[in-house]
């Protein structure tokens, strides 16, 4: 399939990258919304990772009136767990994994690539990084939710995949008993996942980046690719 359009920042320009995160946005942003992150995460410049920043395409969204806006897929219900279009958000992850592969075909190992998410780019990559048939460095959920969770397909290869579910307490958008519910139900599919609660509203602030540049220094380690 072909790629979408992304913003694509160096941690290192002056370093070829040997590690990935491909980021998803929310519902109505773009690819901008959080590439301006990438030197607030001060990683060490002996680890060099390539962030993709993916736009998501342009599309009618009913809870908002049918107006269309970049979206991962579509939201037909604002009810507790929220009723989706899982056809476009897999869809949406089959277009994560290609970007998976374009990595590995540009020569990083499969093993070196996190794929990370805000909101509604959360449950895309929920459902992208449990069933991707390449095993990944991990999984990073910002402020989201899991509405595949009883029909995603888990691939062997990530079995073991390092999870990381963060959230804020005072989120008006999508409520933290979401949040938690997503640990709850990856720990009965069988995945030890780190949650993070901070108090913020639907964004990210600064706690939760240093938060992430540590658990990205962690699960990006040079010993990661002799697991």
């Amino acid at each position: 399939m072909s790629l979408l359009p992304a913003i694509v920042r160096e941690s290192n320009p002056g370093k070829a990258s040997d590690a990935a995160v491909i980021w998803l946005h929310g519902l109505g942003a773009d690819g901008n919304d959080f590439a301006g992150l990438v030197p607030e995460l001060h990683l060490p410049a002996e680890l060099a990772v390539r962030f993709i920043f993916p736009h998501a395409p342009s599309i009618p969204v009913t809870i908002n009136q049918g107006y269309i806006m970049p979206a991962w897929y579509d939201i037909v219900e604002m009810d507790v767990q929220r009723r989706v279009d899982e056809k476009q958000l897999r869809d949406s992850a089959a277009a994560v994994h290609a970007f998976v592969a374009q990595q590995v075909a540009a020569g990083i190992d499969s093993r070196r690539i996190v794929l990370a998410g805000f909101s509604q780019g959360g449950a895309v990559v929920l459902e992208a990084g449990l069933s991707c048939p390449q095993p990944l460095a991990g999984l990073l959920s910002l402020s989201s939710y899991f509405p595949t969770a009883d029909s995603v397909h888990i691939n062997d290869a990530n079995r073991q995949l390092p999870i990381r579910v963060c959230h804020g307490t005072a989120d008006p958008v999508v409520n933290e008993a979401l949040g938690k519910h997503s640990v709850s139900v990856l720990e009965t599919l069988g995945f030890q996942p780190q949650y993070s609660s901070y108090p913020m509203q639907h964004s990210v602030c600064l706690e939760e980046i240093r938060d992430i540049s540590q658990w990205l220094q962690t699960v990006l380690a040079p010993t990661q690719t002799d697991q």
